[in-house]
Formats: structure tokens, sequence, C-alpha cells
């Protein structure tokens, strides 16, 4: 794949608020019920969106493509993360936290993809009859960037999207956005707004077309300060901001990296063996500028993805796609 001119770019957010196209729309994610997706929400139906929210019961990180085929789901075993539904409750159907609106708001107790095709195939088929213009996979509570997307179930959600035909795109915010005790937290609101006007823009530039052309999905990374960021074109690159090893003791090799995730999760690092994640130190190099584990470090970063295997052209419609949403 050739390279694709990286420029940096500004989204005219500062532009005059302009009244969003209706779309039906389906947000996912691998995280289960998050404030990020409830930030999310909002601001959607602020745009007069039809939204849908189909979210695994409990947190699903790293479960990449993993599906339970042919495996019917049962009554819950144990509640879904933020109580969206209760030990005992079905296998899939609406959350039932009362501050939460149960007719928009769906979990299943299976992997991201399986949440992500719950909302397109029963509840959505249900309401529009027709797929959803969108699918929106996020925001994760921690950037998606480098080798690190094959396992991310935030960005297979919407790979396996794109690959059924539909226009998808994954979103990931930085760590700090976890907030499990009020659903509030401020910087979920921030990303929301932005998410919101990237499809606002895309929604625009489409017309009466799929927002994103067929066979392409575009994975988004957050920085952890947000005020002030531009919009830049990336690449998913060689550059990799995570570095996983097996380790024989958890708790006796943890990194800080490893030690913030656990506090920003609720969980415990026991002295048994697992994966370790670490943050690389190393300089990337002046052809890894343009990498998304570079370019997310001080601007939002827009990485072009195709579906699967399928082959596209992402070089040149990457650049056009940046270009066309930063214009008027």
């Amino acid at each position: 794949m050739r390279p694709f001119i990286v420029g940096s770019i500004a989204l005219a957010l500062s532009i005059a608020p302009q009244a969003a196209e209706a779309r039906n729309i389906v947000i996912t994610n691998d995280d289960g019920l998050s404030n990020n997706v409830l930030a999310l929400y909002r601001a959607l139906k602020e745009d007069g969106h039809d939204v849908i929210v189909s979210v695994p019961c409990v947190n699903q990180s790293g479960m990449g493509t993993a599906l339970k085929i042919g495996r019917p789901l049962g009554p819950l075993r144990e509640s879904c993360r933020n109580g969206a539904a209760q030990a005992g409750a079905p296998g899939a159907g609406p959350i039932t936290r009362n501050d939460v609106p149960g007719q928009d708001f769906h979990y299943v107790d299976g992997t991201p993809i399986m949440a992500m095709l719950y909302g397109v195939d029963v509840v959505g088929a249900k309401r529009w009859g027709s797929a959803p213009d969108l699918v929106l996979s996020g925001p994760n509570e921690g950037q998606n960037v480098g080798a690190i997307v094959l396992s991310s179930g935030t960005v297979s959600a919407a790979q396996a999207a794109s690959v059924r035909g539909l226009s998808a795109i994954a979103l990931s915010a930085g760590g700090s956005t976890v907030d499990d005790s009020a659903l509030a937290n401020p910087d979920s609101a921030k990303v929301a707004k932005l998410s919101a006007e990237l499809v606002r823009r895309l929604a625009k530039l489409s017309g009466t077309s799929p927002i994103l052309p067929r066979g392409i999905a575009l994975n988004v990374n957050f920085p952890d300060t947000l005020d002030g960021a531009t919009w830049k074109a990336a690449r998913i690159g060689s550059f990799n901001t995570y570095q996983m090893r097996f380790v024989e003791d958890m708790a006796a090799s943890a990194s800080p990296t490893m030690k913030a995730t656990a506090r920003q999760h609720g969980m415990e690092l026991l002295h048994l063996p697992g994966l370790s994640v670490e943050m690389n130190d190393k300089t990337p190099s002046q052809v890894q500028a343009s990498d998304e584990s570079v370019v997310y470090k001080s601007a939002i970063s827009v990485s072009p993805m195709q579906a699967g295997y399928e082959p596209t052209a992402l070089d040149g419609w990457s650049a056009w796609l940046i270009d066309a949403i930063a214009s008027d």
C-alpha cells in the first residue's frame, strides 16, 4: 500500500451549527454500559438521529472477533456492568437501569460483535425494517492504535459491520473517560460532541448515498487532551503504542500502564501468569510519523480501514475524505 499524504487539518468545528440530516444509527462497544456510550447517545439524539444502543453485558475488551456460535444465551449468571441488567435476566434484552431509556438501550451476554449484530439484526430490524445507516463502535475507554486493533473488540465490531456492507466507525477515547459512579465524565461529553460533529459532516458529504463507501471503515482515536485538538489523517502503520508480553507473575511484573488500567476497571492484579501491557518508549522513525500511534498523542487520528480482506484504494480516498470534511 502506497503511503498517503498526511496533513494536519481542522474539521471546522468552529462554524455555526448546522441541522443534521436524521440517520438511523446503532451504537455498540466492547466495554458494556459506560458513560462514553451514554454521552454519545445523547449527542446524536440532540442532532435528531434515531439511535439504538446494543452493548455487551460485561466488559469484553480484547475479545476481538470472538463469537459464541451455536450457543443459545440463557439467563444471566451475573449482573451486567453498571446495573444494565441483573442476574437471572434473559441473555439479551432492554437495559433495565432506571436512568437509561430502555427502549433504546440493550445488552447482550456475548461478545462485541454479537452485541453489534443484536442491535442490527434484532432491535434495529424491528424498529426500522432495514439496516442502519451507520454503526458506531465506542467510544472505547482507552485508545485503539497500532497492532492492538487486531484484538480490539471496538475495532472488530466496526469491521464486522463494514464486512456486511454497513458504514461503520470505531471510536476510542482516553482511559481517563472511565466513570462507573455517575456515568457523567466531562471528557466523555467532549468526545461525544466531536463524534457527533464527525457524523454530521460525513452525512452532509454523502447526501443520499451511504455515509462511507462500501468496503471502508474508519478507526478514530481521540487524544487524552481534547481541548483544541484538530483532526488529522493517519494510518494504522507499524509503530505500536502498546507492547504486550506474557508474564509468569502479573502482580510482580505489572507496568505503570497495567496498574493504571487495573485501577480504572476495578481489576485486581494477582500473582498469577497472564498478559501484561506496557507503553512503547521508543522513538518512532520519520516514516512512522503518520502512524496513528504517533498522531493520536497530539491530534484526533482518523485511519481508514478496509473491510476484512476486501481490497480497496484507501490511500487516495483518505486524503480526499480529510480535505472534504475540513471544507465548508
